[in-house]
């Protein structure tokens, strides 16, 4: 079937409007302010999706061996709860102040190309004892349209994370095999919520051309 980012993108939103607004714990008075509270998220981060490409600044890899795609203790965050990933932003509600979300982001090192901001939110999400918390990629250089991370980012990223892992590679892995890793979740053949079909094309392309190159082993074809 091929890939509908905007079907995907509105499934992505209805799920996280059951999850953070249309729930038993926010009051039925609160669900408006959610609501707008939400669409802005959306406006401002772009669409809720399922993981994130391992090269994005959200999920540092610690170690490239194995990666990385959601936020969590494994990619130096502490306290998330009940969390919503948009495209370049994600929101955890934790029962609790929100400051051990906070003091992690603030201890991450410094990315090249972007800075991980942490900030408390004003809003009712997924109970209204919850104290939400905005985790944000504020990326160094303009996005594309559509929140998508143009090719200049997506391709050198891409290409600086897989590098890290090339002096432990026993194989070289199929691009069928690393598309969920490299284009983030949903995606389809060609494209996700990340990127566009050109920009996912020279990703291919680049990273076929190191696993021809044979600097992480014999292709796998298992």
């Amino acid at each position: 079937m091929a890939f509908r980012a905007d079907e995907a993108a509105e499934n992505g939103y209805q799920i996280a409007r059951r999850y953070l607004v249309n729930t038993p714990g926010i009051e039925v008075s609160q669900r408006r302010a959610a609501d707008r509270a939400l669409e802005d998220l959306v406006d401002a981060h772009g669409p809720v999706v399922g993981a994130y490409p391992i090269w994005h600044p959200l999920v540092p890899q610690d170690n490239p061996q194995w990666p990385i795609t959601t936020p969590g203790d494994r990619s130096g965050y502490a306290g998330l709860d009940h969390t919503i990933y948009f495209a370049h932003a994600f929101v955890s509600c934790p029962y609790v102040d929100g400051a051990q979300i906070i003091e992690s982001v603030e201890r991450m090192r410094d990315h090249s190309c972007a800075t991980i901001v942490a900030e408390p939110l004003d809003v009712p999400f997924y109970n209204s004892g919850t104290a939400p918390v905005l985790v944000r990629c504020e990326w160094h250089q303009n996005l594309a349209d559509r929140h998508m991370v143009p090719k200049r980012l997506a391709v050198p990223l891409m290409i600086e994370q897989e590098m890290r892992a090339w002096h432990r590679a026993d194989f070289g892995e199929r691009w069928e095999t690393m598309r969920p890793y490299l284009l983030g979740e949903p995606h389809g053949a060609r494209s996700s919520l990340f990127v566009t079909q050109d920009t996912a094309l020279a990703m291919k392309r680049a990273y076929m051309a190191m696993v021809e190159s044979g600097m992480f082993g014999p292709l796998r074809f298992d």
